[in-house]
C-alpha cells in the first residue's frame, strides 16, 4: 500500500514552489527521498510542448525509488516512477544519455560505480556496471557527462570537493563499451577546479556537469549546511572539452570561471543543456525540503 501511495503521489502534477529566486522553480518532490540528484534529457513530449528527462534519486535503502521521469512544460511538471530492474545502486548522483544510442544511459553513484541502463517505457534494465578508473582517496562524485566528437566518446566526472581546503577534481577519459555492454575508460586526465560562487566551508565546487554542443563545460556548484539548509547554488562556465579524431580528450579550464546564474535557497545537483537550445534544465536536491526543477537559458 505504501508503494502504491508513493507512486500515486509521484504521478501528481506538482504546483509552483514558493520563495524561488524569481518564482520559476516548481516542486518535483516533497521530501529527502524525492530530490533531484541528477537528470538526463530523454526527448521531446509526443505533442512537442515539453521535454522528458530521467531523474536519479540518492536513496540508499532497498526498495526505495532510484529513478523517475519528469515531463517538463512551461506551466507544469509531472513526475512518474520508473521501475529499476537489476542490482540496486546505493546513492545515485548523476545520469547521462549515451550519444547515438537512444534509450541507453549511464548512471553514477557517489562512490564511483557506473551503471549502464536501457530504459523502455517505465522500466530501466541494468545492462552492466563497473567502477570508474582512478578513484582518489575521499572522492565523492555528484556529476557525470558524456560528449561525442569526431565519432569518439569521452566522459567527464568530478569529485565534488569540499570548501577552501579541497577543490573539485575534474576527471576526463575516452569512453568505449565492451561487446557485453560494460563501460570502459581510457587514459584519465585530472584538473583541479574551484568555484567562484557560492563560497564557504560547505562549498561543493562541482555538483553536476553538462557540455554544450560547442564543447563548453557548464557546471553547478552548491553549499549545504545540513538537511534543512540553508542552501545556495550557482551555475558557471568552467572551460571547454575537445576530443580528437584519434580519441584524445583535452580539457581546458578557465582561469576565472564565468558565473551564469546564482540561486539562493536551492541546492542544485542537476544541470542538463538541452539539445539545439540555449536552455538548461536544472534540478535540486533540497534534502528535507524536497526537490525542484526549472529551465533557464544558461547554455
Amino acid at each position: 500500500m505504501a508503494l502504491i501511495t508513493a507512486a500515486t503521489a509521484l504521478l501528481t502534477v506538482l504546483g509552483t514552489a514558493p520563495a524561488g529566486a524569481d518564482g520559476a522553480w516548481r516542486k518535483a518532490g516533497a521530501d529527502a527521498r524525492s530530490g533531484v540528484s541528477g537528470l538526463a534529457y530523454e526527448g521531446p513530449t509526443e505533442d512537442g510542448t515539453g521535454v522528458n528527462a530521467l531523474v536519479v534519486h540518492d536513496n540508499k535503502r532497498s526498495g526505495q525509488q532510484r529513478l523517475s521521469r519528469i515531463t517538463h512544460r512551461t506551466d507544469s511538471d509531472v513526475v512518474s516512477p520508473i521501475t529499476w530492474d537489476g542490482p540496486e545502486p546505493v546513492d545515485l548522483e548523476a545520469i547521462e544519455g549515451i550519444p547515438g544510442l537512444p534509450g541507453e544511459y549511464l548512471a553514477l553513484t557517489s562512490r564511483g560505480i557506473v551503471y549502464r541502463l536501457t530504459v523502455t517505457g517505465a522500466t530501466a534494465k541494468v545492462v552492466d556496471h563497473s567502477p570508474l578508473p582512478s578513484i582518489g582517496e575521499g572522492d565523492d562524485f555528484e556529476s557525470f557527462a558524456v560528449v561525442t566528437r569526431n565519432g569518439k566518446l569521452a566522459a567527464l566526472w568530478a569529485d565534488r570537493g569540499a570548501g577552501e581546503g579541497r577543490p573539485a577534481t575534474l576527471y576526463a577519459a575516452p569512453l568505449t563499451f565492451a561487446s557485453w555492454g560494460q563501460p570502459q575508460f581510457g587514459s584519465v586526465t585530472r584538473r583541479d577546479y574551484r568555484a567562484v560562487s557560492p563560497a564557504g566551508d560547505g562549498t561543493r565546487h562541482i555538483s553536476d556537469i553538462t557540455v554544450t554542443g560547442s564543447g563548453r563545460i557548464v557546471v553547478s556548484s552548491a553549499t549545504d549546511a545540513g538537511d534543512d539548509g540553508p542552501f545556495a547554488s550557482a551555475v558557471s562556465e568552467a572551460g571547454s572539452v575537445s576530443v580528437s579524431a584519434g580519441g584524445r580528450v583535452r580539457v581546458v579550464l578557465a582561469a576565472a570561471p564565468r558565473v551564469l546564474g546564482t540561486f539562493p535557497q536551492y541546492k542544485i545537483e542537476a544541470v542538463e543543456c538541452l539539445p539545439a537550445s540555449a536552455d538548461a534544465l536544472l534540478g535540486t536536491d533540497d534534502e528535507n525540503l524536497g526537490g525542484h526543477v526549472r529551465a533557464m537559458p544558461l547554455c
